[in-house]
C-alpha cells in the first residue's frame, strides 16, 4: 500500500448548495479508504462574482435567475439530495444571496496560518449560509465564525472593513475560471485528475483506488535495482 498522500484541492464557493452537499460526499468517500492518507486544500470561486456587496435577497434571485417553476423544481432536487447527506438546507424568506468574496478572503487568511483548522472554517462558512441562512457576506457573521476557529476577531474585522488581501484572491478566482472550472464543486486530485460536481462516495472512491495505484506503480518503477 502507498504511503503517499493523495491532495484534494475543492474548488467551490460557500454560496453553492451542491458544494456542501459535494463536501459531505466527499468526506464519505475519504472515510471509505482508511488506509489512504489525504490532504485537503481549498481554491475559491465565485458562481455570481458582480453579486452586490450587500448581497440579495435569495428568493428573489433564484426567481429572477431561473423563473418560478425552475427555482422552485431545482429547490426540491437539492432538498432530496441534501436529505440523504443528513442536511437540511433553510429557506427563510429574508434569506440573503451573499456576495461570497470575503468569505474566501477568510479562508484565504486561514490557509496562511497552521493554527486554524481550515477545513472545519469552510465546514462553518457552508452551514452559516445553508442550514442557520445567515448572511456570509455580512462581516459581523464572518469575524463570529473566524473567532469560533480561533482567529483574532478584532484583526479579522479591521482588516475585512478595510478590503485586505481581496486582489490576491480575485486574482485565485481568475485562475480557477480560466484554467476550464466552470461549475462547483470542482475536486482536482494530485493536480492530475479533475473531478466536476457532487459526485457519490463510491464514485469518488473509484477514483481514489486509481490514483493510489498509479501512485504504488511509479513508486515501483522509481525503486533501486539490484
Amino acid at each position: 500500500m502507498t504511503s503517499e498522500v493523495i491532495t484534494i484541492e475543492v474548488v467551490s464557493d460557500f454560496a453553492c448548495p451542491w458544494c456542501l452537499v459535494g463536501l459531505h460526499r466527499l468526506r464519505k468517500a475519504i472515510a471509505q479508504r482508511p488506509a489512504l492518507d489525504f490532504e485537503l486544500s481549498w481554491q475559491p470561486f465565485q458562481l455570481n462574482p458582480n453579486m452586490p456587496r450587500e448581497g440579495r435577497n435569495r428568493r428573489e434571485y433564484y426567481r429572477d435567475k431561473f423563473g418560478n417553476e425552475r427555482a422552485r423544481t431545482l429547490r426540491e432536487t437539492l432538498n432530496s439530495a441534501g436529505a440523504g447527506e443528513g442536511i437540511r438546507f433553510c429557506d427563510e424568506p429574508d434569506a440573503i444571496a451573499p456576495n461570497t468574496l470575503s468569505a474566501h478572503v477568510l479562508m484565504y487568511w486561514a490557509a496562511g496560518d497552521d493554527n486554524i483548522d481550515i477545513n472545519a472554517l469552510a465546514e462553518k462558512l457552508f452551514n452559516a449560509h445553508h442550514i442557520e441562512c445567515e448572511n456570509i457576506g455580512a462581516i459581523e457573521v464572518l469575524t463570529r465564525v473566524a473567532g469560533e476557529v480561533g482567529m483574532d476577531e478584532s484583526g479579522v474585522r479591521s482588516k475585512l472593513v478595510a478590503g485586505d488581501d481581496e486582489d490576491p484572491v480575485k486574482e485565485q478566482i481568475s485562475r480557477s475560471a480560466t484554467s476550464g472550472v466552470s461549475g462547483v464543486p470542482f475536486f482536482i486530485i494530485n493536480r492530475s485528475y479533475g473531478i466536476s460536481g457532487a459526485q457519490l462516495p463510491e464514485t469518488l472512491a473509484a477514483v481514489f483506488d486509481q490514483v493510489s495505484s498509479a501512485q504504488d506503480q511509479k513508486s515501483a518503477l522509481n525503486q533501486p535495482v539490484g
